[in-house]
C-alpha cells in the first residue's frame, strides 16, 4: 500500500508485463454485474498442459463483472501461457457512479487504483474487483478473450488453477476475493468467454 492523505493507491500481483487500456464506454448510475463470483469445490480434476506448463484446477470458477481494464501480453516470461489479464469488478465495483470516483490502471501485471476520497469502504474495492490471469484454453478462446473491450461485461467460465513449468516457475490462483497484494491475482484457466455492451451503454467523456 503506498499514498498520501489524498490519495490510496493499491498495487496487486507485481509481475512482468505491459500497459493496461482504458475505455470511454459508460453507464447510467447502478451495478450493471450485481453478482458475485461464484467457485465451487472440485471432486476430481482434470490436469492440462500449455505451452510449457501443467496447469491443475483448483476450483470451478465463473464470473459476470465489469472490464475495468485489460492488458495485452507478448514479450513477458509468461505471455505464451496467460497472453491477456482482466482487471474485473463486479457488484459496486461495476457501478459507473463509484467507478468515476477512481482512477484505474494496469500494467506489469498487476492492477491499481487511487482514490481521493473512497466512494465506497476500501474493503468493497478489494472484495469486489480483481486482477486476473487468463490461460486460454484453444485458439478461439484467445481469440474472444483479446476480442474484449474494456466497459463491456464479460461471462467467463473456466478453473481457477496453479501452473507450473518444467523450469520449477509456479502460477497459482488466489481463491478468496478478499485478499490483496503480491499473490492476490487470480490465474484462470478459460473454456468459454462472452463479451457484450448492455444496452444501456454509451460513449462519453
Amino acid at each position: 500500500m503506498q499514498g498520501s492523505r489524498k490519495a490510496s493507491v493499491l498495487w496487486i500481483c507485481l509481475l512482468v508485463g505491459a500497459v493496461g487500456c482504458s475505455s470511454d464506454l459508460r453507464y447510467p448510475p447502478g451495478a450493471i454485474a450485481p453478482h458475485d463470483p461464484v467457485q465451487e469445490h472440485l471432486t476430481a480434476t482434470q490436469v492440462y498442459q500449455k505451452a510449457g506448463y501443467v496447469v491443475r484446477p483448483l476450483a470451478r470458477f465463473h464470473i459476470e463483472a465489469r472490464v475495468l481494464g485489460k492488458a495485452r501480453y507478448r514479450f513477458d516470461r509468461g505471455a505464451s501461457l496467460s497472453p491477456v489479464d482482466l482487471a474485473l469488478g463486479w457488484g459496486p465495483m461495476s457501478d459507473q457512479a463509484v467507478l468515476d470516483q477512481i482512477d484505474i490502471s494496469q500494467g506489469r501485471r498487476f492492477y491499481r487504483w487511487r482514490v481521493q476520497r473512497y466512494p465506497i469502504p476500501r474493503h468493497d474495492i478489494i472484495e469486489h474487483s480483481a486482477n486476473m490471469h487468463m490461460i486460454p484454453a484453444n485458439d478461439d478462446v484467445e481469440q474472444d478473450l483479446l476480442r474484449v473491450q474494456p466497459g463491456e461485461v464479460v461471462h467467463i467460465e473456466g478453473y481457477l488453477v496453479v501452473a507450473t513449468s518444467e523450469d520449477g516457475t509456479v502460477w497459482k490462483s488466489s481463491l478468496t476475493r478478499k485478499d490483496s497484494g503480491d499473490g492476490a491475482c487470480e490465474v484462470l484457466w478459460v473454456e468459454s468467454v462472452l463479451s457484450y455492451r448492455p444496452d444501456v451503454a454509451f460513449s462519453g467523456s
